[in-house]
């Protein structure tokens, strides 16, 4: 069974988020990249899967500009077995995104899809079940834990929700998106990170795999958050209460 994972080329979650003066978006150039987080938990996860047996072959997805594929060098260098990138030079949003991926499923025809719940770029959590609906395949999003059985053909994913944890039966091929406490990613060795230079990456483009890319979205203003307000230390907890109470009005 192949399984293929999805990794997205963001700003690192370290830096320091700077607005475009025009307001149309953020800075990013001169800027630090890297692996989305929830995708190197989606990886890391695939890479279990096979190390385990249950699974013959890990490919990497990514899409995006040129650059991209140094995040799916990172990928490779983590244990992925081939890299697929998609080249894209425009801005690419959830719904285009699970068009690429359908038409990617169709060729490489992989078991099972593991995806990140979310980008922590623009925080969309959609593409999995975007995805999930194209294919019509059935979907444990948010996981927290997977567990395979290939007799059966069956994936069984635990899933945090507001009352607890939920469980899901998933009949393969499926779709997961992964959450935080799944897993803890590896960091890429320096011999993994030599081979991984001479691990395939196979190209497409948008257009060669017959998928029109347009905008469903219009981003009308980038704005930072306001800026928080210097507390107030209060004398006693009569101020306290009446600070709540009048200017707060919160009790």
């Amino acid at each position: 069974m192949k399984i293929m994972v999805t990794i997205k080329r963001v700003i690192d979650y370290a830096v320091k988020i700077r607005v475009k003066p025009d307001k149309t978006g953020v800075v990013t150039q001169n800027v630090k990249m890297s692996m989305n987080p929830f995708c190197e938990i989606a990886l890391e996860e695939a890479l279990r899967i096979r190390e385990s047996g249950l699974a013959s072959e890990v490919i990497a997805v990514s899409m995006g500009p040129s650059q991209s594929i140094d995040t799916l060098r990172t990928g490779l260098a983590m244990g992925a077995d081939r890299g697929i990138h998609v080249e894209a030079n425009h801005s690419l949003y959830p719904l285009s995104v699970a068009k690429i991926l359908k038409k990617l499923v169709e060729i490489e025809k992989p078991g099972l899809l593991i995806l990140g719940k979310q980008a922590i770029d623009d925080d969309c959590n959609q593409t999995g079940q975007m995805i999930a609906g194209l294919l019509n395949w059935p979907q444990g999003t948010f996981a927290s834990k997977v567990v395979l059985d290939k007799e059966k053909q069956v994936a069984t994913v635990d899933r945090e929700v507001d009352d607890g944890i939920e469980t899901l039966s998933l009949n393969l091929p499926a779709v997961i998106t992964t959450d935080l406490r799944l897993n803890q990613p590896r960091y890429a060795t320096l011999p993994n990170i030599m081979k991984a230079k001479s691990k395939p990456i196979k190209k497409f483009t948008p257009e060669e795999l017959n998928v029109e890319i347009k905008s469903d979205l219009e981003i009308v203003e980038v704005t930072e958050p306001p800026k928080r307000k210097s507390g107030v230390i209060v004398s006693s907890v009569d101020e306290l209460i009446d600070k709540l109470k009048n200017e707060a009005n919160v009790i």
